[in-house]
């Protein structure tokens, strides 16, 4: 992820953001003390499960979006496919466990990388390749008897936007996501957009500088290689300050470096370029930008935000928005959340 102490504005953000449960409690040990509230809050909520390359992660989230439970443990992917996936059963265990699995509706587990809902699995995925191929969907299944619904990480965190966070009560609208690369996620009447496999939304591969950049996936010029963290530091380095993170040019724009502040707008203007094809594209009222990278949001945006005015006559004529993500970090969780509630929808 784009640090940019990107730790406490994701704490910030979702301090800020997250619904406040009324009358009931955050944990388990707090509202084991009330049955009363348990037996009220606990009668219909879903497990979300987020699967990274570092860490694992599982919310308990109600009908109302109010986050009752949260726990994480890092990644183990050098055990392999059985051995994630038994770690992901025994978190959401120990969630239904504790809240009661009468109550529990279904799960939904999201992963980076190609998704194969057909058949359970991740098809391809850069930070979690030992996983291609496994069953996961078939195995949490199998071993929780509970219905289990599967995403793309960045089309859940659009469709958690889209339930609690910025989008909340928007049907259409795209989510950028600005980390160490660049992921997208695009919500279609409430929906998420998959395309013709699944694929769809991955615009953190839209060419933005024709003969950029080279990408890993092939092509030159991919957004991610001129918005991202890593670009953000490959581009301080170019500019001649060294080899410095993507924060530590953050620290130097804001001490008003010129050449820094010249790496944002860079940053700023490749993103806009972006926006405004993806603004020409849908029409849709709403964009949203998250991930660590929104530290530097006042040194990236106004050039973003120029460069859709000069071109997008749609974005210069309407209502337009192109606004912060609320989330943070937990924007998937609560995608992943809302999985099982989407199929029933």
């Amino acid at each position: 992820m784009l640090r940019f102490d990107d730790e406490a504005f994701i704490k910030q953000s979702v301090a800020e953001s997250l619904p406040v449960c009324h009358g009931a409690a955050r944990s388990i040990a707090a509202v084991s003390a009330a049955p009363d509230i348990i037996q009220n809050v606990m009668a219909n909520y879903t497990i979300g499960l987020d699967l990274g390359g570092t860490n694992l992660r599982a919310a308990a989230i109600d009908a109302d979006g109010c986050m009752i439970e949260k726990s994480s443990i890092r990644t183990n992917l050098e055990a392999g496919g059985p051995a994630v996936a038994g770690d992901m059963v025994r978190l959401v265990a120990a969630l239904r466990d504790g809240l009661g699995a009468e109550g529990l509706v279904g799960v939904g587990a999201v992963f980076p990388g190609f998704i194969d809902k057909k058949k359970g699995t991740i098809a391809e995925a850069n930070n979690l390749g030992v996983l291609a191929g496994y069953p996961l969907r078939d195995r949490l299944v199998d071993d929780l008897r509970i219905p289990v619904a599967i995403e793309n990480d960045a089309n859940a965190a659009a469709l958690g936007e889209r339930w609690m966070g910025a989008g909340k009560g928007v049907d259409d609208l795209v989510l950028l996501t600005l980390g160490t690369g660049v992921g997208g996620g695009i919500i279609c009447n409430g929906k998420v957009l998959g395309g013709h496999t699944g694929m769809a939304g991955e615009l953190g591969h839209i060419t933005v500088v024709p003969n950029g950049n080279p990408c890993g996936c092939g092509n030159r010029g991919c957004l991610e290689k001129h918005a991202s963290a890593q670009a953000v530091s490959a581009m301080a380095r170019l500019a001649g300050l060294g080899e410095i993170s993507s924060e530590e040019c953050f620290h130097l724009a804001e001490k008003g470096d010129e050449k820094a502040r010249a790496v944002f707008a860079a940053m700023g203007e490749a993103l806009g370029i972006a926006l405004a094809g993806l603004v020409n594209t849908f029409n849709f009222p709403l964009y949203l930008l998250g991930g660590g990278a929104l530290a530097a949001w006042e040194q990236f945006a106004p050039p973003m935000l120029a460069e859709v005015r000069r071109r997008s006559i749609i974005f210069r004529t309407t209502g337009t928005r192109i606004e912060k993500a609320a989330l943070g970090g937990d924007a998937g969780l609560f995608g992943a959340a809302y999985l099982p509630r989407a199929g029933r929808a």
